[in-house]
């Protein structure tokens, strides 16, 4: 019965991504730092869900005129997860378009990497959506193509818990042995078919090992991804470390054979999962310690990053310190929430900080490009449009005489 219940509370509260944005700091950064992040493209990840991340337009309206302004190109945005149904789906699709149709100039919906390429050259924000979930196809394998038709980009088969198509992360931390099912590989195949990411953030090792095994017997040379997962052995030395780590955390395993596929891992700048160090304000360094720990895993051209942001979490907050024992995980997550982590680096307060301080690590600006976008780009060509790898997309940033001129044209009118 517990199960089911923080099955279903998941779905409605997305109670894993319980951290947010707006009440995170705003930490200072150079110029320079700054006016690199506007010219270069940069692809976060949102998972904010309407009712608990957001409850009213304006805040929508609000920490995206902030992103933007900071330089943010676009973000992969969340709209299922848990057990979503289809009609759950619809109807948080169409809360997020009819608030974004207040103020159309504003927005792309990306079908291709071109419709990224004008929201960065027009200053609009690129909308690229996500599911966290496959049960939104509600047992049919024909709305594969109905969510690829709707701009559904990537999928993730499981979050969390058990589900039809295979065990998530917390099932197989508390000893689920499932992985991937048959129905979940006839998922993967219809995703491959469509042009969908297969996205192994939030499973079990289990499962994404399985998704592996089944992707490069059968569909060798697609590449996967890790949307928005930190390496747990950045933290296994922590001297406050759990002795199970964070559940949500992966393996350098996977992280290694993922990149193998031509995919990328993006890391999270997610408080809660830094297990045992568990910020009440994540730094810049600590971000620039993921990035860099996944850069010398996995190679620069393998690793994007990833905020995984809310606009705020009070809702959710309030909600997990209220019902502690609905959450089997040794209670790990109520330990970092009282240690204060309960935020998020939110890229438009934090990323030009981590500019500088990457920089100072050696970090050339190619690398940073491709970081911030570049390879994202590259798997989004490959996937969406059938692009082999060898053809590289054309970074915008290195158009810069074609991008200043358009863009005085477009602000002139």
């Amino acid at each position: 019965m517990k199960t089911l219940l923080l099955t279903l509370i998941s779905s409605s509260l997305i109670v894993a991504n319980l951290h947010g944005g707006e009440e995170g700091k705003a930490w200072s950064a150079s110029d320079k730092a700054k006016q690199f992040v506007k010219d270069t493209v940069v692809i976060g990840f949102f998972a904010s869900p309407w009712g608990t991340g957001w409850t009213e337009d304006k805040h929508l309206h609000d920490y995206l005129k902030r992103s933007r302004a900071a330089g943010i190109t676009g973000h992969s945005m969340t709209l299922a997860a848990g057990s979503y149904t289809f009609d759950n789906f619809l109807a948080e699709h169409q809360k997020y378009r009819s608030t974004m149709a207040q103020t159309p100039e504003k927005y792309v919906f990306v079908r291709t990497i071109r419709d990224i390429e004008h929201a960065h050259i027009t200053g609009k924000t690129a909308v690229i959506w996500n599911s966290q979930t496959s049960t939104i196809i509600d047992g049919d394998l024909k709305k594969i193509a109905t969510l690829k038709d709707m701009g559904i980009a990537s999928i993730i088969l499981a979050y969390n818990d058990l589900f039809r198509a295979g065990s998530g992360s917390l099932a197989e931390f508390n000893g689920s042995d499932v992985g991937v099912t048959p129905w979940g590989l006839a998922i993967v195949d219809e995703m491959v078919k469509h042009g969908i990411i297969v996205d192994l953030s939030h499973m079990g090792p289990i499962t994404t090992m399985g998704i592996m095994d089944h992707m490069e017997a059968k569909h060798p040379g697609v590449p996967m991804i890790f949307s928005h997962s930190l390496p747990a052995a950045l933290y296994t030395d922590s001297p406050n470390a759990t002795a199970r780590g964070c559940y949500r955390n992966i393996s350098n395993k996977e992280a290694v054979r993922c990149a193998k596929s031509g995919g990328y891992v993006s890391p999270t700048f997610t408080e809660w999962m830094m297990d045992g160090i568990w910020p009440d304000n994540i730094t810049p360094a600590q971000c620039a310690d993921m990035v860099d720990f996944y850069v010398k895993l996995v190679g620069v051209d393998h690793v994007g990053i990833a905020s995984d942001d809310m606009f705020t979490t009070k809702p959710t907050m309030n909600f997990v310190n209220a019902n502690p024992n609905l959450y089997n995980d040794d209670g790990y997550m109520v330990r970092a929430f009282k240690a204060g982590a309960d935020g998020c680096g939110e890229l438009a307060k934090i990323l030009a900080a981590v500019t500088d301080e990457l920089w100072k690590r050696g970090y050339t600006d190619e690398y940073l490009q491709k970081i911030y976008g570049g390879n994202k780009m590259r798997v989004y060509r490959e996937v969406w449009e059938g692009v082999p790898p060898e053809n590289e997309p054309i970074d915008p940033t290195k158009r810069r005489e074609v991008i200043d001129e358009l863009r005085a044209k477009w602000l002139s009118r």
